[in-house]
């Protein structure tokens, strides 16, 4: 049941696009809406795509969030949340990060599918997901909760797209048949120091219960995951936050690793 009007949309979608573009601070929108609902953020997270496309930016992906145990507990959700990826927000390996263009940038690692045929819920399962990938690679997402003094809800959090701002690929892929993703060891590192440990498993015990998860409910949409399709499966580790000048290196069981500097 959505309670928004395409009027109040279209206003949220402007006003949370233009906080991400300029890397400024914004107001929880359900200070505004309190009555707003999950069907309202996604109408609000797609608005901002639409916005996107129109501009000629092109998609690079989608992502997966909240797909931790302690993270959904921590959020008291139920399910995890998913938004996209530009194609701006692509970083290379051992490349630079802008932190003028972020606001309170943090650093998860992940694993990131790419999908070799199209995946369309309900009932999508591992094993299913699997079968549909092409390859799997090291992966580090920045994600920027623009919200005020990290004042926010869930709602207001899948409206601003699920936080997305930067993510860098590593340049080593693997078959999914060829490594047992649950048991990956992750270690990430800051200016040379572990901050960060994890396995595979912490994403939903599988990350490929992420990718899943993503089909089932874009099937409820009546929308699919294509062929061809990057998607980043959420944080392996906690979110681990980073200034300008940091170094940080994620690697990945393997996978090798995946590298950027913060600038």
């Amino acid at each position: 049941m959505s309670t928004l009007t395409q009027d109040q949309v279209a206003e949220l979608a402007e006003y949370l696009e233009t906080c991400e573009l300029e890397a400024k601070d914004a107001q929880k929108v359900t200070d505004r809406y309190p009555d707003m609902d999950f069907e309202d953020a996604y109408a609000v997270q797609y608005a901002i795509r639409q916005r996107k496309l129109d501009r000629g930016t092109r998609m690079a992906g989608l992502k997966v969030g909240l797909t931790s145990r302690a993270k959904m507990k921590q959020m008291g959700v139920e399910t995890p949340i998913y938004g996209f990826l530009a194609d701006y927000f692509d970083r290379p390996d051992g490349g630079d990060i802008e932190t003028d263009q972020l606001i309170h940038p943090k650093v998860e690692a992940e694993i990131a599918f790419v999908t070799k045929a199209p995946l369309k819920g309900p009932g999508v399962q591992v094993g299913s997901v699997l079968a549909a990938t092409d390859f799997v690679l090291p992966a580090v997402e920045i994600i920027d909760s623009r919200y005020e003094n990290f004042r926010f809800d869930l709602v207001s959090v899948i409206a601003d797209n699920a936080s997305s701002s930067r993510y860098v690929l590593g340049t080593q892929v693997a078959r999914p048949q060829d490594i047992d993703m649950r048991h990956l060891g992750v270690v990430m590192e800051r200016n040379g120091e572990i901050v960060e440990l994890g396995a595979g498993a912490a994403v939903l015990g599988h990350p490929a219960a992420s990718v899943a998860l993503l089909a089932n409910m874009l099937g409820q949409r009546g929308e699919e995951i294509p062929a061809g399709t990057l998607i980043l499966t959420g944080g392996v580790t906690a979110a681990v936050t980073v200034n300008q000048g940091d170094n940080v290196n994620v690697r990945i069981q393997d996978l090798g690793s995946v590298g950027m500097r913060f600038v």
